[in-house]
């Protein structure tokens, strides 16, 4: 099983210049610690994500990092230009020597979408076009031809694509989803995937996607990524990780249902309990000392099915100093097991 890293970039501090600092600088420790990948959601108008732009930050961390792959998770594509975004795919890629890992989605808050001056119903028909017109893009970027493209929302007529990624025939693509059925798209197009669901409901998600991957004739070994995302708090002992896990949980719990209590609605496919205790029982956070982690995080895999374990090591307040205990104890005494 492989090791990677989920974040929101959530709002903990109020200098914004030191919160990016230190997640930069986190960037790095988990550069060291052989983690696989780094993976950054895209919010807007809530501090659930101050990275709106993830393309920003992201180049930052290609210079800061070294073999650390990274990517956007997702990158909501009805909130670009297919074309513009295109570029910027590419771009990343190249300055990074071959190392973004490519998330798509449509976005999954509709109240996020609607500042855009979007209707979350057509949302997912944009989000389908516009993957279709990038990697159309990418396409034409490695053959020199020109491009075209005749869609309801996107016409392009002989544009000229001068910029390629440098991983062929493109930078591996991700997806985040809740419900088994979208396991067929994933399985037919060999992506990645991520979810946030219990251990019962990855298990569905895991075996869909096993099944479906066999219907195709696909061996075992060449399997994507299937990933399952945790809060996970580490220290010597367990009190201290409790501590920090219950007053920073708090903060992140906070930022994630801003604008959804504001707009008297509902989070989709997802609930997160006003307790970390309760986050903990429900196994969505994993928190003590490194053999009570790394015992826990086993048994989640085993029973779950999945090969990819994504940690959420810095949210809410959780300090750089804090965070960056739980890395290297999981590095020195998780990783290697």
């Amino acid at each position: 099983m492989e090791f990677g890293i989920f974040d929101h970039l959530d709002r903990g501090q109020d200098d914004l210049t030191a919160h990016y600092e230190d997640r930069l600088r986190l960037t790095e420790a988990y550069d060291a610690a052989g983690f696989y990948a780094y993976h950054l959601a895209e919010h807007h108008a809530t501090p659930l994500g101050m990275a709106p732009s993830p393309g920003i930050f992201l180049s930052a961390v290609a210079q800061r990092t070294r073999r650390l792959r990274f990517g956007p998770m997702v990158y909501c594509l009805p909130l670009y230009h297919p074309i513009r975004l295109l570029e910027e795919i590419c771009m990343l890629d190249q300055i990074s020597g071959g190392r973004l890992e490519l998330g798509v989605g449509r976005g999954i808050s509709p109240i996020e979408v609607g500042y855009f001056g979007l209707d979350h119903e057509t949302a997912p028909a944009i989000y389908r076009e516009a993957l279709d017109l990038i990697l159309a893009g990418l396409a034409a970027g490695r053959t020199g031809a020109d491009l075209d493209f005749a869609g309801a929302h996107y016409q392009i007529n002989g544009m000229p694509v001068t910029l390629a990624p440098r991983q062929q025939p493109h930078p591996p693509l991700w997806y985040g989803l809740s419900h088994p059925d979208s396991t067929v798209w994933a399985a037919q197009n060999a992506v990645n995937i991520i979810t946030n669901r219990d251990e019962a409901g990855s298990r569905q998600i895991t075996d869909r996607y096993r099944q479906e991957w066999r219907n195709l004739g696909q061996a075992e070994k060449t399997l994507p990524r299937m990933g399952m995302s945790r809060h996970i708090v580490i220290a010597e002992t367990e009190t201290e990780a409790l501590d920090i896990a219950r007053r920073a949980y708090g903060i992140w719990r906070t930022s994630f249902y801003l604008l959804w209590d504001r707009h008297g609605m509902k989070p989709i496919n997802v609930h997160f309990p006003e307790s970390l205790d309760e986050l903990a029982a429900m196994g969505q956070a994993i928190v003590g000392t490194p053999d009570q982690v790394g015992e826990e995080i086993r048994r989640q895999a085993a029973a779950s099915g999945i090969n990819y374990f994504l940690c959420r090591f810095a949210f809410g307040d959780i300090s750089y100093d804090e965070a960056k205990q739980s890395v290297d104890l999981f590095a020195r005494h998780i990783a290697t097991v």
